[in-house]
């Protein structure tokens, strides 16, 4: 490293700085990066094939798959979705098939915000990743299941990754404070407990999000006879402005105690814990993706425009923002807290699960596979529109074919449902 090199990562936030290097310095993500677990075990023996991490940001997505490409000493490259395109992709797989040809050396592409891409642009990696001419991975904060083409899924393990724990956080914040190469070593910094307190509640889970926070406090602050307090008005100040008044204790509780409004009918109550979440920063989203959640799982078919109601403040709190947005989302948790109540399609949803775990080799019966239309009479399959849209025929597997899941409740437009005779329960 030159001068001129040294200087540029000098001058790097802190969150980059301090980006883990080996899987023993990666915070977060036990479940994956701990020792014994799959991810881990096919690291270590360099055998990870083409995969997606999936989770929020600042969870170590990146910093994984950098990780990942220096412990197997392969090249690792970089696009992001949203700026690169098929030419800048193909540009790296003739280069990866080079690299292996020449010196048996792999590749990894790291495509940030995989989703953005669509099903032409992901088309144009899929050859190199069945011929293994690069180790792809995806990164994105979308489920990939929803928000990318199939073909690419089918090629890749998922893995997902979760909000860093409080413990995590801090073990950032303290490595920040204590690293004298990277971080804060040489300074001479306090945290007030409750500054400390402060800047974890306040990260969301997202080490970027602490490590920036931290930056500022440290670079903001004055030295008073060679030390650097932050005391907690500084951390709020620092924090993007979001005065948090909640452990993360408090927070999971008033979570559930909004949703438990929610399906207790009580608007009021359900209106309170959500402007209290809001103003204390909790994300609006989050209260709206619980929404959507309880508006099929509480209110479900005995009102089944809840759910549509529900998304429509989803989409408006995505498209229009704060403070707009949450009008619609107040609109939609009146709503749903006032429709008539149904957990008739989350226990259909159980009761076939059940039945999914018991009976996953099931085969399907003849009269249901997948023939042409001749051969659909010759197997008995009675199309229902032959007979005036519906005709008793089965459709399950043979070992549950009299399985009842679904049962309507006598609560709101569920009441006027009517089963077939061989679906009734006595």
């Amino acid at each position: 490293m030159n001068l001129f090199s040294e200087n540029i990562v000098k001058s790097a936030p802190l969150a980059e700085r301090m980006r883990p290097k080996t899987l023993d310095q990666f915070f977060g993500q036990p479940h994956l990066a701990k020792k014994g677990t799959l991810l881990r075990r096919a690291i270590e023996v360099d055998r990870l094939g083409s995969c997606i991490f999936y989770g929020p940001p600042g969870t170590g997505k990146t910093t994984l798959a950098s990780i990942i490409a220096k412990t197997t000493s392969s090249n690792f490259e970089i696009l992001n979705a949203v700026t690169s395109g098929v030419a800048d992709a193909k540009k790296i797989i003739e280069q990866a098939k080079k690299e292996l040809e020449m010196f048996n050396r792999k590749t990894y592409l790291l495509l940030d915000e995989c989703h953005r891409w669509n099903k032409a642009q992901s088309d144009a990696v899929l050859e190199a990743i069945e011929k293994g001419y690069i180790i792809f991975i995806g990164s994105t904060t979308e489920n990939p299941y929803t928000s990318m083409t199939r073909a690419i899924v089918s090629r890749c393990r998922v893995f997902e990754f979760k909000p860093l724990s409080k413990e995590d956080i801090q073990k950032v914040i303290d490595s920040a404070i204590s690293d004298k190469e990277r971080g804060f070593g040489n300074l001479n910094i306090e945290i007030e407990p409750e500054a400390n307190e402060h800047l974890v509640l306040t990260s969301g889970g997202d080490a970027r999000v602490v490590l920036g926070n931290l930056e500022l406090a440290v670079l903001s602050t004055k030295a008073v006879k060679g030390k650097i307090v932050i005391t907690k008005k500084i951390a709020k100040e620092c924090s993007s402005g979001r005065n948090l008044s909640l452990d993360s204790d408090l927070y999971y509780d008033m979570l559930s105690a909004f949703c438990k409004s929610l399906r207790g009918s009580d608007a009021d109550a359900a209106l309170y814990w959500s402007r209290r979440m809001i103003k204390a920063g909790v994300e609006p989203l989050i209260i709206a993706r619980r929404l959507v959640a309880h508006a099929s799982e509480d209110v479900g078919l005995a009102n089944s425009q809840a759910l549509v109601v529900s998304i429509s403040a989803l989409t408006a709190i995505e498209k229009m923002g704060i403070p707009e947005g949450l009008i619609p989302l107040s609109h939609a948790i009146i709503y749903v807290c006032m429709s008539p109540k149904s957990n008739s399609v989350i226990n259909a949803m159980h009761l076939a699960d059940n039945d999914v775990e018991k009976t996953f080799n099931g085969a399907v019966p003849d009269h249901l596979k997948n023939y042409n239309y001749l051969n659909e009479k010759r197997k008995k399959y009675k199309y229902p529109h032959d007979f005036g849209g519906y005709i008793e025929q089965q459709y399950l597997p043979d070992e549950i074919k009299d399985h009842v899941y679904y049962v309507p409740s006598n609560n709101g437009a569920e009441k006027s449902i009517v089963l077939p005779k061989s679906k009734k329960v006595d």
